[in-house]
């Protein structure tokens, strides 16, 4: 079936207005009974304090076939986004919201302006050859991990509410030519603004220049309020914050070893923030060239990539990470835990299993003799441990524990995928639930073998 397309707010190649078939999901009547049931999740952090909504609306027949792609939302109009972008270091040439689906603007009682977005909602005029759905395992990994980055303070898109849906969706995982059945699903999604570098550099690739700089006036208008529109040099002034803001950012994935997987222009945002929530992973082991992509086959997006900056003793650590494999959360975690007695006596109690793990190391003692000094320079033990708690987060949405938690939400069991929920949003305590479920403990065996595409 044909899309109509008609042209909405800058010119007619910047957003389309997509005509709405309303057959993304069928929602049948068992997803009316709980808050986080077989079938819908939703973060309520996001429903209160974003949205300004009590929670009882999940209860709402209307409201999850509005999250579910089922029925537009009072006023809305949906729209899909023409962009393009570098892939791997190459020019892709024109791609857009191929199954992402604008709704609207919100603003809330804080006035905060945030934009609306389903995410597996159908086929676009930007789907080229795809079908426009998202499979349960990425649509997962994006519900749980754009709401862990905020938790851990990281400039992110949120997520609101996942649905899963019972009818299939083909994909061939790995590229291989082994397609396989898997059950499709939609995310709502929300961030300040959708616009990425590729929103600018489609206009540039095709000569439209006066669309061009009607797109960047918009956006420093609207977006980047502190610059002057009479500002001869208003361009330039933007390219330097957004250079600052994105510096920044990466700083922010590299302290909490997080790895985006498929930088590429179209995946980075104007305003800064984590978008597109894709082959990401979380690094365990040290290892700077730590890939979660398995298309990435030259690592172009090695977490190593991403940033080269470190203090002096901060590299020695990582030296001595890498040599014993540490774990990058977890070292860091627990040096905010260890007192300075048990630095100074070597006592380092089993618990504490990623320090453990560096003790073994040549150049262990001598690194710690040179913390220790700098401990000593500063005010109590006390006072640092919960300082550095405060910034070292005990969980981070590891691949082991999105994958256990997608296997159970596959046999229609989300416990698990609610687990993390109330674990990631409160990454830097210690909760006995999240103990239990291993959540800080050595990661499993069979964690090493997985592996993540961008097949979703």
């Amino acid at each position: 079936m044909r899309s109509m397309n008609s042209i909405k707010l800058v010119e007619t190649l910047v957003f389309l207005r997509v005509h709405w078939h309303y057959q993304t999901i069928t929602v049948p009547p068992q997803y009316f009974f709980c808050k986080c049931c077989f079938h819908i999740c939703v973060f309520q952090d996001v429903l209160r304090n974003i949205l300004d909504l009590n929670e009882s609306v999940i209860q709402n027949e209307e409201f999850v076939l509005c999250v579910s792609g089922g029925k537009l939302f009072p006023g809305s109009i949906p729209l899909a986004h023409r962009y393009g972008g570098h892939q791997f270091g190459y020019w892709a040439g024109q791609l857009g919201d191929g199954r992402a689906h604008f709704l609207g603007e919100y603003t809330n009682r804080k006035g905060e302006r945030w934009e609306l977005q389903l995410k597996g909602s159908g086929k676009t005029p930007y789907s080229r050859s795809g079908d426009g759905r998202a499979v349960i395992r990425s649509s997962v990994r994006e519900f749980l991990c754009s709401e862990a980055m905020h938790f851990l303070g990281v400039p992110t898109s949120r997520a609101l509410s996942l649905v899963v849906s019972e009818e299939p969706v083909w994909r061939d995982l790995f590229y291989n030519g082994n397609v396989i059945k898997e059950r499709g699903a939609v995310v709502l999604r929300l961030a300040r603004s959708w616009f990425r570098i590729g929103s600018l550099e489609i206009l540039t690739r095709t000569g439209e220049l006066d669309v061009l700089r009607t797109l960047l006036d918009f956006i420093i208008e609207e977006y980047f309020k502190s610059i002057a529109m009479n500002d001869p040099d208003k361009y330039v002034v933007f390219f330097s914050r957004v250079v600052n803001e994105t510096a920044h950012l990466i700083a922010h994935w590299m302290s909490v070893g997080f790895a985006h997987g498929v930088c590429n222009t179209d995946n980075f945002s104007l305003l800064s923030i984590t978008i597109d929530y894709g082959p990401f992973g979380f690094m365990e082991s040290y290892d700077p060239n730590f890939v979660p992509n398995t298309s990435d086959d030259e690592g172009r997006y090695s977490i190593g990539a991403q940033a080269n900056v470190g203090l002096f003793n901060l590299q020695k650590l990582l030296e001595l990470m890498e040599d014993t494999g540490a774990d990058f959360t977890m070292t860091f975690r627990q040096l905010s835990e260890v007192t300075m007695s048990q630095l100074q006596t070597g006592s380092i109690p089993p618990s504490m299993w990623a320090l453990s793990d560096l003790l073994s190391h040549e150049y262990f003692r001598d690194w710690v003799q040179l913390y220790l000094k700098r401990l000593m320079e500063s005010d109590s033990d006390a006072a640092r441990q919960h300082r550095m708690q405060g910034v070292n987060p005990r969980y981070v949405l590891r691949n082991w524990m999105a994958e256990s938690a997608i296997r159970k939400a596959e046999k229609n069991d989300f416990s698990e995928v609610a687990l993390l929920q109330k674990t990631l949003t409160e990454p830097f305590v210690e909760q006995e639930e999240a103990e239990r479920a291993g959540y800080s403990s050595k990661p499993p065996s069979w964690a090493q073998q997985l592996r993540v595409s961008c097949s979703s």
